[in-house]
């Protein structure tokens, strides 16, 4: 993985010590968050609404953006801000709002490891968008491997599906078998072509402008609290900004907002496929949590996406 030019808040160039941390940190949250989402629930649903958790996430990024941009003790980023180089950042955050938002709603038709190992379909839509939108060309073998990604999700989701019949999950403490509604599935193919479409679109205005990562941030969550805060009031009456949050609801704020702030350094650094492959090694963790605190029972076809998944992995970074 190549460290690219870019700036990360407060730190500069990172050196490849602190490069590897930053992606196990952020493969580490990736994989949390669908278990810490699952313990949310109350009698098998989220009891609060998607658009405050994904609010609350924002808010939480553009706090942490502006204290790290503050921290760079430049005043004239303050005095005279590029305020014509952020306007672009109003389409990455109404493409990343929507597709937070989706992810919460995925929850409830399909168990966490199955969402985990079948968002690996978005390398297919990434892939194709990140060759034609930043004219890159993949290797023979790095193509492989990100069909490998791809058939790993595909071949699970064949195996995981299940009759349609009403989101039943069962009580914490009983085995939770993997499973996905057809209805879910088609509302997972759009988020992977939502998830491309703004990975992309994003690493692009990142690598475009000479700008701190801390402020193309602060540009990039500015937008994306005014499009979430939007989605929040027109979804209507229902809970409050804070009705139905517990603790577990507070640490997947609190994760997500971090791993955000990393996912724009990886891009910034590193590409969109970079990152994908940071969301697929996250299976891992994913797979750990989900078996100790949902009981989840892992099926063969569980299994062979995680071999595929390292294969894929070696073949794209084994030569390099």
């Amino acid at each position: 993985m190549n460290v690219e030019e870019g700036g990360i808040p407060g730190i500069g160039r990172p050196s490849q010590a602190r490069w590897v941390l930053m992606l196990l940190l952020s493969t580490t949250m990736c994989g949390a968050h669908a278990p810490l989402l699952a313990l949310c629930r109350i009698d098998g649903r989220v009891p609060f609404r998607p658009s405050s958790a994904v609010l609350w996430t924002e808010l939480t990024k553009l706090l942490l953006s502006a204290c790290s941009l503050m921290a760079r003790r430049q005043p004239r980023l303050w005095d005279t801000p590029p305020w014509r180089q952020a306007a672009p950042f109003a389409l990455s955050a109404l493409l990343y709002g929507a597709n937070n938002n989706l992810v919460i709603h995925l929850q409830q038709y399909m168990d966490p490891s199955t969402y985990q190992v079948m968002s690996n379909l978005k390398i297919g839509s990434t892939a194709l968008l990140y060759c034609l939108c930043l004219n890159r060309r993949l290797s023979a073998r790095q193509g492989l491997a990100l069909l490998l990604l791809t058939g790993a999700g595909a071949c699970y989701a064949a195996a995981g599906l299940q009759d349609p019949q009403g989101l039943l999950p069962p009580p914490p403490a009983a085995a939770m078998p993997l499973h996905v509604t057809p209805l879910g599935l088609l509302l997972l193919l759009l988020y992977c072509l939502i998830s491309g479409l703004s990975s992309v679109y994003t690493e692009l205005l990142m690598k475009r402008q000479r700008l701190p990562l801390a402020l193309q941030n602060l540009f990039l969550y500015s937008f994306g609290v005014l499009v979430n805060l939007g989605l929040y009031v027109g979804g209507g009456p229902g809970p409050g900004l804070l009705e139905g949050f517990s603790a577990w609801a507070g640490l997947v704020v609190l994760s997500q907002a971090l791993n955000g702030l990393l996912m724009s350094a990886i891009m910034k650094h590193g590409s969109s496929i970079t990152r994908l492959f940071v969301v697929s090694s996250s299976l891992i963790v994913n797979a750990v949590l989900s078996s100790a605190l949902l009981h989840l029972q892992l099926t063969a076809a569980f299994f062979l996406a995680l071999l595929l998944i390292g294969l894929a992995v070696h073949l794209y970074y084994g030569g390099q």
